[in-house]
């Protein structure tokens, strides 16, 4: 067998195996996309996506090669699609219009994936949402709100690997009614004083798992709104930021229900909070079912907070209620280090729904503050167990247990 003979039998081979080959990869290129960081290429994006999202084969790939910038004005990529596995891999940096009057934006979201099941999102490329614009509108009030970078919407059996996101005009990647989701591998990064810069945002979605990811941004890190469950958050480096949060759940007297979350083995660096639960008064449904274990704190405000009066700085606005989300069978084990303040424990529940089965295990926490003081915890209306150690103690949950 001559040389070329050998070529062609060993990429005959490679295609059999892999199943990769040129009728089923969609070059955006191919399609008109330039590439510059200049030309706008959403039309280009979307007639590719239309021959992918149509191929009969049983697996079909956008690709965004290397190399390239490619500018992108607010796109959805609807599906169901045909093909039962699609790809979309993403080796060039994708970006957002460099100001607010270049947008046309009519959405909540930059980039939009819509029910298209069987998706797989992947590569090393950067996608940039130019958010500085947007952040200054907001702050001066001149903007009632701001896209999301990246929307999963009703995408069921989801991967997201190996994305980098930055400076997202809000949320950076929300999931929205998805179910069986997994994500690794993720790079977040925003400012810290951008405002409303979640780093993944969950809600309507049912087996998530996100690990193995750096976040850094002005808002929570990870967020797990209403109707969320079975989601696993794991190997994740968080700060700045405002912590992972369950909630906020309830606003506007609504209903709202997150159930079996466990988050485990993450590090927060000098962020606003920690481990959090937070509702609003007046809500209804139930946070239950919720592990937080093995987590470093460095240097964090607020390590361990559950806030049934939750009010997202509007305190002097807000009413009492004598109904809430209810809280149950959470807990905290095996968290350590820092606070920047002398509270390191902060456990505020509603006095008419308390907080009931909270569990405190192997908690070792002190304050950095300047005061140089030990660190303290404050309860109200909580039921639980607290089992040594724990520092600092927690006065409301008065039964140990060995």
């Amino acid at each position: 067998m001559g040389s070329k003979e050998l070529l062609v039998f060993l990429l005959s081979a490679l295609i059999h195996l892999t199943g990769v080959s040129s009728s089923n990869v969609f070059d955006v290129t191919k399609y008109g996309a330039i590439g510059d960081g200049k030309t706008d290429d959403s039309h280009a994006f979307l007639n590719a996506w239309a021959s992918a999202c149509s191929s009969t084969l049983s697996t079909s790939t956008l690709f965004v090669p290397k190399g390239k910038t490619f500018l992108l004005k607010p796109v959805t990529f609807h599906g169901p699609c045909k093909s039962t596995s699609v790809t979309v891999q993403i080796l060039g940096n994708i970006t957002a219009p460099n100001g607010l009057w270049n947008w046309n934006y009519n959405s909540g979201s930059w980039i939009i994936f819509d029910s298209v099941y069987g998706l797989s999102v992947f590569g090393g490329g950067d996608i940039e949402g130019h958010g500085s614009t947007w952040w200054k509108c907001k702050q001066s009030r001149k903007c009632s709100g701001a896209p999301s970078a990246l929307m999963f919407n009703f995408c069921n059996n989801l991967k997201l690997k190996s994305l980098k996101i930055s400076n997202s005009p809000q949320i950076h990647l929300v999931l929205h009614d998805c179910k069986n989701v997994y994500v690794s591998g993720i790079t977040i990064t925003a400012p810290a004083d951008s405002p409303n810069t979640d780093g993944i945002h969950t809600q309507y979605c049912k087996q998530v798992e996100i690990k193995n990811s750096t976040i850094k941004t002005g808002d929570d890190c990870i967020a797990i709104s209403k109707e969320s469950s079975d989601i696993k958050i794991g190997g994740i480096q968080c700060g700045p930021g405002h912590g992972i949060s369950i909630g906020s759940l309830g606003q506007s007297y609504s209903a709202a229900t997150v159930e079996r979350i466990h988050v485990y083995n993450v590090v927060f660096f000098g962020t606003m909070n920690g481990a959090r639960i937070k509702t609003w008064q007046g809500g209804s449904g139930y946070a239950r079912d919720i592990t937080f274990e093995n987590l470093m704190m460095v240097n964090v405000d607020n390590p361990i907070v559950i806030d049934q009066y939750y009010c997202n700085g509007q305190q002097g606005s807000c009413r009492n209620h004598t109904s809430a989300v209810k809280v149950s069978n959470v807990s905290f084990t095996g968290v350590f280090g820092s606070s920047s303040n002398v509270v390191a424990i902060r456990l505020a529940c509603s006095q008419t729904v308390k907080c009931k089965d909270v569990h405190l295990k192997n908690i070792r926490l002190t304050s950095s503050g300047g005061e140089k003081k030990a660190a303290l915890a404050y309860c109200l209306s909580v039921e639980g167990t607290s089992s040594p150690p724990v520092v600092p103690a927690v006065p409301c949950l008065s039964k140990w247990i060995n």
